[in-house]
């Protein structure tokens, strides 16, 4: 990776055939294609390892900032993450294992560490280290609980306490196994590091979360407790004073949660509501002060601009600033680009409640912080005690893993000797330009009672620190003071944080949550009606419901649409169709109709009758595209009569347009719904041309017994008596094994576990089922016309042919299933088949056995 030694003088160009080093990165590529160097040799600059004073040389800062070399090796080796512990020390995930040599012998062993910097002399550049905790394979993340330091290396999540004070972490308790897979250089795709879970993140509601994983975490009184959540990006994962979730994915440089997922997860008669996982980004373009042959596919012309990254391809380590040294950076979000060798700076603004990102340097052409040094690898961010924003610098020539490395990029890497020196790494801080910069200082310990007043410190470390160690400390003798500042604190944000020390534990009240819902601030309201809910009463005239109400009109649409989401679980028929005015009246809002519907599960059919029959006033196309939702609703209920009803209100509304809402949407079942006759007002709409070619589109979707053209499936074969003893064995191997990703209602998880229910892959042809079960399978892959990204790891080494047909059978019989059982010979059969599989399936692979 990092040569030292001479640059060669001369690169020739490099041609490479895809069959030259069958790389796995190679597959992706079209038949034939050359892997040809775009970058003539001669414009291509050595790129040695440099010493971080070089190093230094090789930046451009945009104006008004400077950096600041805060760590270097040998203090820190591989740095793939910080955090600033309470007390002013810095911890340091540092990935060593992390590509040994371009075929990635040696990522196994345990060489990942966790250190600790110290800087003893105040002058700002760290001077000590400590290895606060070793022995670890490829550690990838870490946050503070507790007394302690919980970090992500998969697969486990471990809890490391130093209980004797030396520094050195003595007890070690494992939170979670399934935090990402471990390393196995025989099954490279079901390790990628690329896409193992990372940047554990204590949110504003006091659970853990972590990009490219579904759980989140949290310890009450020494218990680790689990909650379900939603899938977010790759690498990185942040959140902003609003509470919002920012991630991406390497060619992604902007999604944002605008809704919290465990509101769009309310509702399962829709396959996604919009508001999760938004693409907020203005465009992908990129600016790098460097051309950048050495890119994963830097032969495709598309890849470059001017032998310059034209676009992301490694966005990474997303954070929102919320210091107090940079003001001018306050609530923009930074993005590490590591290919292209740079740092990008975006400028966040809402729009009708949404949130847009645009390069702060766009029309400059230029970016926050970039580099002319191949070597610069920034991967993730950090804001300290003293307020400045820390770049953490994998600095190595080596980047793209193995699992996609091309023969064109191992060609490069090889002939430029971007693979060694390895182990060295550097920790940047950006400070004001022209001025001196305060340094992180030892903090001394404090108590409790005084991290209340930093609750209110414009620096959100600080704020965020209290939160936790306050939430931590359980002590009732601070709400008092903790709710002095949710209700009279100067600083708006601190009264967030207030309210979420409050929430945590346990001390939240009626006069408190009101007293939010009347604050200045926007940010406030919203964050108070989010905690307003467990407070919700039942009748429409008591006074919270009624500001909530209210609220739902506020000229925030932050606000209005927090509103729109609390007042869905209220679950009353008058503040149902209150909503349904605020959706109509405001079509600008966005997401504001998603956020209804997911509040409305089974109450769709009379949420559409009432908004028939009122006609409230506002964007006619606003509304008709309301009850076209509503409808998709009830056809993802699978209610039968609630089906038939539909057709009835098309005639009696003369609005054929709501079947429209009978046509399956991308990600919903295909499968029939079987009504007992022909529903009523199917003839009369037959007679209007336009209602019958709506008619047409549902000839498969809604059926009846003698509907002409359609042949009506029978009840599913009864199973036998060794068969139905299976499928109950499956139910349970099935909740132990498969429901904490696929749900155990089966409809998955968002973007990364498909659905089960109705899946083509579960009741088509076993010989692709039971594959994939044996060996795994990596995506991406569509399922019901949508696309997951998850691997599936292999089970058939843990299950043996009588549990896997057990399993099997109960997925293809359960939730209305009626395809065949899977019988344990099948499995014995093709087990033995393929023995000698050492890999995960590639759908196109089981696609050969449909």
């Amino acid at each position: 990776m990092l040569g030292l030694s001479r640059f060669l003088p001369v690169l020739l160009c490099v041609v490479v055939s895809p069959a030259a080093f069958a790389q796995i990165g190679d597959v992706a590529d079209k038949k034939g294609e050359v892997q040809r160097s775009l970058v003539p040799a001669d414009k291509i600059p050595p790129a040695p390892a440099l010493t971080p004073e070089q190093a230094m040389k090789s930046f451009t800062v945009a104006p008004g900032f400077r950096l600041e070399l805060a760590a270097a090796e040998p203090l820190v080796q591989e740095p793939v993450a910080i955090a600033f512990a309470p007390d002013g020390r810095m911890f340091v995930v540092e990935m060593r294992g992390y590509m040994p040599d371009l075929d990635g012998n040696g990522e196994d062993l345990p060489t990942g560490r966790v250190s600790v910097l110290r800087d003893t002399d105040g002058d700002g550049r760290y001077d000590q280290s400590v290895i606060f905790a070793d022995n670890l394979v490829m550690p990838r993340a870490i946050t503070f609980v507790g007394d302690g330091v919980l970090v992500g290396a998969p697969p486990e999540l471990i809890f490391f306490r130093d209980t004797d004070g030396d520094g050195k972490a003595d007890t070690r308790e494992v939170v979670a196994t399934d935090y990402g897979v471990r390393v196995d250089p025989k099954r490279p795709h079901l390790a990628n590091p690329e896409r193992a879970p990372n940047s554990l993140l204590w949110a504003f509601d006091n659970w853990i979360y972590s990009a490219a994983y579904t759980k989140k975490f949290r310890r009450v009184n020494g218990v680790w407790e689990t909650g379900a959540t939603s899938f977010r990006g790759q690498w990185g994962l942040t959140q902003d004073d609003w509470g919002r979730l920012y991630h991406g994915s390497n060619s992604d440089s902007l999604r944002v949660d605008v809704i919290h997922s465990e509101y769009l997860a309310r509702n399962p008669h829709y396959p996604r509501l919009a508001g999760t996982n938004v693409n907020g980004a203005e465009n992908q373009l990129v600016w790098p002060a460097r051309v950048n042959p050495g890119i994963n596919r830097g032969y495709r012309p598309e890849m470059l601009r001017d032998g310059k990254l034209k676009e992301f391809t490694a966005a990474c380590g997303w954070w929102i600033y919320r210091g107090d040294l940079l003001p001018e950076l306050a609530g923009n979000l930074f993005v590490a680009e590591p290919a292209g060798n740079f740092v990008r700076r975006t400028v966040l603004t809402s729009e009708n409640g949404t949130v847009r990102g645009r390069n702060a340097y766009a029309g400059e052409q230029k970016e926050f912080v970039a580099s002319t040094d191949e070597r610069f690898r920034p991967v993730n961010f950090a804001t300290g005690p003293d307020g400045a924003l820390y770049i953490v610098d994998l600095y190595r020539g080596v980047l793209q893993h193995r699992i996609s490395l091309t023969s064109y990029l191992r060609k490069q890497s090889e002939d430029r000797g971007l693979n060694d020196p390895q182990h060295l790494g550097r920790i940047y801080r950006v400070v004001p330009d022209g001025k001196p910069a305060p340094r992180v200082a030892t903090i001394p310990v404090m108590k409790p009672a005084e991290w209340v007043a930093k609750l209110s410190h414009p620096n959100a470390w600080w704020r965020e620190t209290a939160q936790r160690l306050l939430v931590e400390a359980r002590d009732p003798a601070l709400a008092v003071a903790v709710r002095e500042v949710a209700t009279k604190g100067s600083l708006a944000q601190g009264r967030v944080h207030a309210l979420a020390v409050l929430d945590g534990v346990g001390a939240l009240d009626r006069a408190t949550v009101l007293s939010a819902l009347n604050d200045a601030a926007p940010v406030v309201r919203t964050v108070g009606l989010r905690l307003a809910e467990r407070f919700l009463p039942a009748a429409t005239d008591d006074a919270l419901l009624q500001r909530m109400l209210a609220l739902a009109r506020d000229a925030s649409a932050e606000v209005a649409l927090q509103a729109v989401l609390t007042l869905g679980q209220a679950k009353i028929p008058a503040v149902d169709r209150e909503l349904v005015r605020v959706v109509v009246e405001r079509p600008a809002g966005a997401f504001f109709a998603d956020g209804l519907l997911s509040g409305l599960k089974d109450r769709e059919l009379t949420v559409l009758e009432s908004l028939l029959r009122d006609k409230p006033a506002g964007d006619r196309a606003a509304a008709e595209k309301l009850m076209v939702s509503l409808v998709r609703g009830i056809l993802g209920s699978r209610d039968s009569a609630g089906v038939e009803r539909v057709f009835a209100l098309a005639v009696e509304s003369k609005l054929p347009g709501l079947l429209d809402g009978l046509v399956p949407a991308v990600g919903m079942s295909r499968r029939p719904i079987v009504l007992a006759q022909q529903p009523a007002g199917w003839a009369e709409l037959e007679k209007n041309a336009t209602a019958k070619a709506r008619l047409a589109k549902l000839a498969d979707v809604i059926v009846w017994p003698g509907k002409p053209g359609v042949t009506v499936a029978g009840a599913a074969v009864p199973l036998s008596p060794a068969q139905q003893a299976r499928f109950d064995s499956g139910r349970t191997l099935f909740s132990a094994v498969c429901a904490a990703c696929h749900q155990a209602d089966g409809r998955g998880l968002d973007g990364l576990a498909p659905p089960l229910l109705d899946s083509e892959w579960v009741l088509g042809s076993p010989e692709r089922s039971v594959r994939i079960v044996l060996h795994g399978v990596r995506g991406p892959i569509t399922v019901l016309g949508r696309v997951h990204t998850g691997d599936m790891p292999a089970f058939g080494a843990a299950l043996n042919d009588e549990q896997v047909s057990a399993i099997l059978t109960y997925l293809r019989r359960e939730w209305g299933h009626a395809a065949s059982p899977v019988d344990p010979s099948t499995v014995a059969t093709i087990r033995s088949a393929t023995a000698g599989q050492t890999d995960a399936w590639s759908p196109e692979e089981l696609n050969k056995f449909k």
